[in-house]
């Protein structure tokens, strides 16, 4: 599975940005999505995650209420949708995907999120 991640720039504190990331290669092998972040000076964090088949969804705590992760399987792409973006929440963003959460084997390059006034 190839991964291509998108969407990422700089907002103001309260402002919004949706990501993006598509698939392709062996896409029935994928069995969760997941976008991570990793600010500077910091480990990587699970953000989000989704069952690409049934569309179960999973935030950590930080950004539950302000972020939504979907998925439309037609197109084979994700999408993390941010919302009442916080500087706390600049980081370099990706996505994997894998046939478990355990598993994610495939990652795409990292989009940069700058939340900053």
């Amino acid at each position: 599975v190839q991964l291509q991640a998108s969407g990422g720039g700089l907002v103001q504190p309260g402002g919004s940005l949706r990501l993006s990331c598509v698939a392709s290669g062996s896409i029935n092998s994928i069995g969760v999505l997941a976008w991570y972040r990793q600010a500077p000076g910091k480990q990587r964090e699970l953000v989000a995650s989704i069952t690409w088949g049934r569309g179960t969804a999973y935030y950590t705590d930080s950004v539950k209420g302000r972020f939504t992760i979907s998925r439309d399987n037609a197109k084979n792409t994700a999408f993390l949708q941010m919302n009442s973006l916080e500087s706390e929440d600049t980081a370099v963003y990706y996505c994997a995907a894998g046939g478990s959460i355990l598993s994610l084997n495939a990652r795409g390059q990292g989009t940069l999120v700058t939340v900053s006034s």
